[in-house]
């Protein structure tokens, strides 16, 4: 059974940084791309970062880019997502999802497996 669990959310104060774990169960995170999404209320969600199973990175919104950086622990089989520079703006639920092959997408459709989600809130 796959199965994806994250961790590392909290409250934090505007400027300051999270680290987020994605751990995977029931398969190998370096044989599958993993995409880190996020929602906040009202709002649609969306991608944010993912990895793909070569391993190459990549950010979507140009509000994360340069603060937000994805990585991979094979030995561990968890995947990363640290947070820097934190804006009130990107409080949200923090997903990630699995999909098969070496693609990644930031459109939440094209994923198969959710996590349940970690909450993270950054105070102005």
């Amino acid at each position: 059974q796959l199965q994806l669990v994250e961790s590392g959310g909290g409250l934090v104060q505007h400027g300051g940084s999270l680290r987020l774990s994605c751990a995977a169960s029931g398969f190998t995170v370096n044989d599958y791309s993993i995409g880190w999404f996020r929602q906040a209320p009202g709002k649609e969600r969306e991608g944010v970062s993912c990895i793909l199973s070569s391993g190459f990175g990549t950010n979507y919104p140009d509000s994360v880019k340069g603060r937000f950086t994805i990585s991979r622990d094979n030995a561990k089989n968890t995947v990363y997502l640290q947070m820097n520079s934190l804006r009130p703006e990107d409080t949200a639920v923090y997903y990630c999802a699995l999909r098969s092959g070496d693609y990644c997408s930031p459109n939440r459709f094209h994923y198969g497996t959710w996590g349940q989600g970690t909450q993270v809130t950054v105070s102005s």
